[in-house]
């Protein structure tokens, strides 16, 4: 996967396989239009003579003309789809780290980025776009310079123009015309097309695939079940000199608990993930024996119940899934939500906390009963209670059984392992049993300075005072009557045979209106530039009909000519027209037909591309600021749709179909004049027909329309369920569910593909029913002329015949664009929506603070409610706090107390309700980036961007490359980088999938450390990293942001220990507030109970740092009193000297 993205793959969905669509309507005009061609050309020559060459040279010489158009249509294709690929791959990206992006307030730099690839993007779209408006305009006026040039020859070489010679022409080459100046380029261009689309697909579907030769599933007893590996070596990337894993040998068999730990970056998860048969060996060997399960570092929550993500398509056995909640300590989590585990979850899991994500993912693993469990760090997100219970009570109970490998920072869990495993750098440091390792003379000691202890197994977390918080969706009513009966899991099942699934997209209804067609134009030219293409457009066809007008009338005066020579024959009067005037006049009414064609079709196209890049642009910015509620309750499918699928179709679809609506619907308006005009009774049969056309376009539309509607929306969640599989592929792999996920993509495919298949088939009913009625026109026509022939110009007549007759394929396919058109505008109608989006507030106001805002830190909450959405349930509730210039506060409670809600209230996430203020200003009165950028963060979930490691560090290039490498050295970050091929300028991999999770956290804090801010935000940020780099965290903080305010979230209670104060939330609420070790002093309360859940001698050591830190703190304060009183009486100095 690392040499695609899931841009590149929406992409090729999107825009790619859709291309087979288009080139199969006109791939067989590629042998038609020549034989069609053929076949006119004999016909002709009866007619006129050699005469009709020189008209059909000129559709020849055509053909070349459009075989180049062809080829450039390739290159710029292949051009466009490449740029294509980097914006939907970007978008991927700012949709997935929305949050962040929004609380670095790096809206700004992404939109530039989007911007510059999207302006490459357009550039091609435009110049390929020019070339269809030539094809466009080529197709408008062949016919016309084809009849000029066989007219022109024909009389130069002595021949008299007859109505006769006229209309056969006419009608010959207006017969030709559709098929080789339109449908013979346009099944060129889409060849081309498709020829780039089937080398992108074919490059793709070349790509390595996995192999699973390493696996043996062939285990009848569980005893038989093991790991094992000999002499292991691992390359991720080869061009690197060092290996990932090198050397590695060792055994887990039934009833083992292997614990495997290290360094960040040490390869412990690539280890899991050449298990798994992710990462190949080089060398070695690896022997699988029973089937494997799996649970990934970051969990993968995809869109659905929770029931569904724990079962993963396994039936429900309501004991086991009972055993497996309790074991998981989802049990209570289920019943404090209101729909309990049939509440739907969206995108990525959005409405859970860290913690209750990191249990599902678990618990999905345990339920599977597999042989063998893959635990990649399950218990770094959750807290020190919930922690200890899902050990104790699922990794060491109800696993017990079966061979286990855990990848932990946790080491006080490490004297539970049957062996230990310690990796440094790919490299097997120590293996054995734990006292095997704390006698082998290695520095491990060090990493256990807290060791088990013994302690009687805890119950499941929230049976104590400490009971558990809601999760972001749960109201406070629902807290309160926890202690109500619900519905076993047994009651449910049989209540609920069909689980609820994430709600439908909305989708518009009705006729598009008319107020969009002026949105859609208005984004692309101002009303000058539209009343010129109004113009254009007129005067273009105008001249058109004015030429074949002309023709008319030249035949119809040399037959009078000759009537007139026939009756004065015996006088020997000669008579003959004006050839000069009237090649002069036609040559200049062809001339101005060509000028204005041409010219009306590139600006056309260049309004109708411009309107495509203002309102991609409209849309990303409207993206950029719509609440981050918005992407939780919206799949990232459903957006990506917008940006590949819809903005696809308004960058090359509708223009082209749009121009040619407008052009065919001019002329369909000029053949019913012209009938008119030369006989006015005709005009009484179209008004009935007309009704009937009327009546049968508004009952086609109706259906097709909505039909449209629909397919765009059952495409939605075929992006959906693509990029939920491409983030949870390591698990679906190890769940061997490829085949459901599969069956599930072409269920949500064929959804898609039935609404397609009905789209088409409406446009087949309604063109037989146009063809009846072209029928019916041309029959009145003709048997109108027959009536009327002896009052009736031959000329007229053969105009009026030849137009009717061109008006059978014209019209039906003049109607078919019009319906395209309002097909197709259901794209601009659901991009303009996403324009529309809520906003959350401005990012720059007119109060601005001053330059070096906030001098101190000072953060208070007053009566301070929060909730993510108008009308949700608070998720806190009264919180009035201070934090004092400089302090350092560490927050805890249970997993969804409310502690990142708290930041998100912070950062204005969403708006709260109440008083935030720092250093004395309102948070609510100055601008999103304002407040946005004076506050670091490091995120609970690191996120990187593809790009380099300076655009990630450094998005404004507001910092030296010095400042650059320094960061990176406080966070030991530094060699990592260097040892990259480009160094600084290396390019990560999409999500920064290149880097360990603990590697991601700490570049997030040496962004943390480069923004220089009065206050930093830590959310849980040494979750994912082992002790000792924990330490070289914490240490960086202390020493870096010394001067600074500090709010740290942390699971990790000997994080926070030793700050000043300890802020508790429970329920949303704020429960306690003070310094540790006074917190400590009150058995009763939550905090004291947290530290005694870490165990006896770790509660023990807490206990010593939080007094130790007490007293240096009242020491210090002691100091400063006496400093500040020595001061004051002039004795400063004698103090001093004293002290």
């Amino acid at each position: 996967m690392g040499q695609t993205t899931t841009g590149q793959i929406v992409n090729l969905l999107s825009n790619d396989v859709n291309k087979f669509d288009e080139v199969t309507i006109f791939l067989h005009y590629l042998w038609v239009g020549p034989l069609q061609a053929a076949a006119v050309t004999a016909l002709l020559w009866r007619e006129m003579g050699p005469s009709c060459l020189a008209g059909m040279a000129v559709l020849v010489l055509l053909m070349p003309v459009q075989t180049l158009f062809g080829q450039l249509f390739s290159t710029f294709r292949g051009k466009t789809a490449s740029h294509t690929d980097s914006r939907i791959r970007i978008m991927n990206e700012v949709v997935s780290g929305i949050r962040i992006i929004k609380m670095y307030a790096w809206e700004k730099p992404f939109a530039a980025l989007v911007s510059e690839v999207r302006r490459k993007e357009i550039s091609n779209i435009m110049s390929s776009s020019y070339l269809r408006g030539l094809n466009m305009a080529a197709f408008f006026v062949a016919s016309k310079i084809i009849l000029f040039i066989t007219f022109t020859v024909f009389v130069l070489v002595g021949n008299e123009i007859t109505a006769s010679s006229v209309f056969v022409a006419m009608s010959l080459f207006g017969a030709v015309r559709l098929t080789v100046t339109l449908f013979f380029p346009s099944a060129i261009e889409k060849v081309a097309e498709a020829r780039i689309s089937v080398r992108r697909i074919k490059k793709f579907l070349l790509l390595e695939e996995i192999g699973y030769q390493n696996l043996c599933l062939s285990v009848t007893d569980q005893s038989q079940c093991m790991v094992e590996i000999q002499d292991l070596i691992c390359y991720w990337d080869k061009t690197l000199d060092a290996p990932t894993l090198q050397n590695l040998s060792f055994s887990v068999k039934s009833e083992q608990l292997l614990a495997v730990i290290g360094p960040v970056g040490a390869g412990k998860s690539s280890l899991l993930s050449t298990i798994l048969g992710e990462l190949p060996p080089d060398r070695g060997v690896i022997k699988v024996k029973g089937e494997l399960t799996y649970a990934s570092q970051q969990p993968w929550i995809f869109p659905g119940t929770i029931r569904s993500n724990i079962l993963f398509g396994k039936d429900l056995n309501p004991q086991k899934y009972e055993r497996v909640l309790r074991a998981c300590a989802l049990k209570r989590d289920m019943e404090l939500l209101p729909d309990g585990d049939l509440e739907v979850i969206g995108d990525r899991g959005a409405n859970l906390s860290g913690g209750q994500k990191a249990r599902v993912n678990l618990a999905r693993a345990v339920y599977q009963d597999a042989d063998i469990y893959l635990l990649d760090d399950p218990l770094s997100a959750v807290d020190a209670e919930v922690g200890r219970h899902l050990f104790e009570q699922c990794i060491c109970g109800l696993l017990r059984k079966k061979p286990r490998i855990l990848v932990t920072h946790q080491l006080q869990y490490l004297k539970s392992a049957d062996q230990i495993l310690v990796l440094k750098e790919g490299h097997m440091v120590a293996r054995g049993t734990y006292s095997e390792l704390l006698s082998s003379g290695l520095d491990f000691t060090s990493l256990l300075r807290r060791e088990e202890e013994d302690e009687p197994t805890s119950p499941e977390p929230g049976h104590g005072p400490l009971g558990p918080s809601s999760s972001r969706t749960v109201s406070q009513s629902s807290m309160l009557s926890h202690g109500s009966s619900l519905l076993s899991v047994m009651d449910a099942a049989e209540q609920c045979a069909v689980e609820p699934t994430v709600g439908e997209e909305s989708r518009s209804e009705g006729t598009v209106a008319l107020g969009l067609y002026v949105k859609y134009y208005r984004a692309g030219a101002n009303v000058f530039m539209l009343l010129v293409l109004v113009l254009l457009n007129l005067l273009a066809h105008i001249t058109y009909i004015l030429q074949d007008w002309w023709l008319a009338y030249w035949a119809s005066e040399q037959k009078h000519l000759n009537v007139t020579q026939h009756v004065l024959n015996g006088h020997n009067a000669t008579r003959q027209l004006d050839l000069d005037l009237y090649l002069g006049v036609y040559a200049g009414l062809t001339g101005a037909a060509v000028l204005f064609g041409f010219l009306r079709s590139m600006v056309f196209f260049k309004v109708l591309v411009r309107a495509a890049q203002t309102l991609h642009n409209r849309m990303f910015t409207s993206i950029l600021r719509t609440p981050v509620l918005f992407f939780d309750v919206n799949p990232i499918g459903r957006v990506l749709n917008r940006f590949s699928k819809d903005i696809g179709h308004l960058d090359s679809l509708l223009p082209w179909t749009f121009v040619d609506f407008i052009q065919v619907f001019l002329q369909i308006v000029g053949v019913i004049i012209v009938a008119g005009v030369i006989i006015p009774w005709i005009l009484i049969p179209i008004i009935p027909l007309l009704a009937v056309f009327l009546y049968l376009r508004r009952y086609f539309l109706r259906t097709s329309r909505d039909i449209k509607r629909l397919e765009s929306t059952t495409r939605s969640p075929v992006f959906s369920h693509l990029s939920s599989s491409l983030q949870g592929l390591w698990t679906i792999r190890a769940f061997k569910a490829q085949e459901r996920f599969q069956q599930m993509f072409d269920a949500h495919q064929d959804l898609h593909s039935e609404s397609w298949f009905l789209f088409l088939t409406t446009s087949r009913w309604f063109a037989v029913r146009l063809d009846g009625l072209c029928s019916i026109f041309v029959t009145i026509t003709a048997f109108g002329c027959l009536f009327l022939r002896h009052d009736l110009e031959a000329g007229g007549v053969g105009l009026a015949l030849s137009y009717a007759i061109t008006l059978v394929g014209m019209f039906q396919w003049g109607v078919r664009q019009s319906a395209e058109v309002e097909n197709m505008m259901t794209s601009v109608e659901r991009v303009v929506e996403y324009t529309e989006l809520e906003s959350e507030a401005p990012w720059e106001t007119q109060k601005r603070p001053p330059p070096d805002w906030p001098r101190q830190g000072c953060i208070t909450f007053e009566q301070m409610n929060f909730s993510y959405s108008r009308d949700g349930p608070l998720v806190l509730k009264n919180i009035t706090a201070t934090i004092r210039p400089n302090e350092k506060v560490g927050i805890v409670g249970r997993t969804g107390a409310g502690k990142s809600s708290l930041i998100s209230a912070l950062f204005r996430l969403a708006e709260p309700q109440g008083k935030i203020s720092v250093d004395g200003i309102l948070t609510s009165e100055i601008g999103l980036h304002t407040l946005r950028q004076k506050m670091s963060i490091i995120p609970q979930d690191p996120v990187l961007f593809t790009g380099s490691m300076r655009k990630n560090l450094d998005p404004f290039n507001q910092h030296t490359d010095e400042d650059l490498w320094n960061a990176l050295q406080e966070v030991q970050l530094r060699g990592v980088v260097e040892e990259m091929p480009g160094r600084m300028e290396t390019m990560l991999a999409e999500a920064g999938t290149n880097f360990s999770v603990g590697q991601r956290q700490l570049v997030c804090l040496a962004r943390a450390i480069l923004r220089t801010n009065r206050i930093l935000i830590i959310d849980e940020a040494t979750a994912n990293v082992d002790p000792r780099t924990d330490e070289l965290i914490q240490k960086t903080i202390r020493d870096k942001f010394k001067e600074c305010t500090v709010l740290t979230i942390a699971h990790r209670l000997n994080t926070i220990i030793d700050c000043d104060r300890i802020l508790v939330l429970d329920a949303g609420r704020i429960h306690e507030y003070d310094e540790p070790y006074v917190l400590l002093q009150d058995r009763e309360g939550i905090f004291y109970k947290m530290v005694q859940q870490t165990g006896k001698t770790e509660a023990a050591a807490l206990l010593h740092s939080a007094k130790q830190s007490f007293m240096n703190r009242s020491a210090t304060c002691m100091v400063n009193g006496l400093l500040k009183a020595g001061k004051r009486e002039g004795s400063c100095v004698l103090f001093e000297t004293a002290l």
